[in-house]
């Protein structure tokens, strides 16, 4: 246990470190997930859990040091992606289906990308994250070569799925049947998950790429 002094001076109170700082970093998932890294202040995450602006450059150093740690704690989960080899095309097109449907939860880690990656430094924290988490499960889950690059471009469709059926909302994604979305969605999958042929010539990303 710590004792905190608010930024009035007034007596401090009895904290549980860790549970403050726990709390401070879910409500920056909340924040940045809602406004972005740079519509998002640390007073407004202070605020949401219930600490003064003082306490959380105590705990996190900076906002950006905090928006690394949200990344960090949004992305490691498995939201979409299996880990199952060969289910990953069912069980991602099924998961990408549901939590796309428009009264979804929309506390999630692509918004959180889509609001943030328009700072260059944002963006940079965000591609780590990406490469730590889903980028490094994806290059170890594919079968075959060129694992990395299909990977991303599996990333991609997720993320295009995303942004025009959730965020942008356009009627025919958001009006389409989870069973018919389910379907298309795991043939679009499949050709990125089927072990493609071996490229001639050189063995570099752009030949694998070219080669499915």
């Amino acid at each position: 246990m710590t004792a905190d002094t608010d930024e009035s001076g007034t007596a401090p109170r009895r904290r549980d470190a860790s549970a403050t700082r726990e709390a401070i970093l879910n409500s920056a998932v909340e924040a940045f997930t809602r406004l972005g890294y740079d519509g998002a202040g640390v007073r407004e995450v202070a605020g949401g859990a219930g600490v003064t602006a003082m306490l959380v450059n105590r705990y996190f150093g900076s906002k950006e040091q905090l928006f690394a740690e949200a990344v960090d704690r949004s992305f490691a989960p498995r939201t979409v992606v299996s880990d199952d080899p060969s289910e990953l095309s069912a069980q991602t097109a099924t998961t990408l289906a549901a939590r796309t449907a428009p009264d979804a939860n929309d506390l999630d880690p692509f918004l959180l990308m889509l609001r943030s990656a328009a700072n260059p430094r944002a963006a940079e924290i965000i591609r780590a994250g990406i490469e730590k988490h889903v980028g490094r499960r994806l290059a170890d889950t594919l079968p075959g070569p060129h694992a990395a690059p299909r990977g991303e471009l599996l990333l991609a469709l997720i993320a295009g799925v995303w942004l025009m059926r959730k965020v942008v909302a356009t009627p025919a994604l958001s009006g389409m049947s989870q069973a018919d979305l389910t379907r298309q969605l795991q043939d679009l999958i499949e050709v990125l998950v089927d072990t493609p042929p071996a490229s001639s010539g050189d063995d570099d990303a752009s030949d694998g790429i070219k080669s499915l």
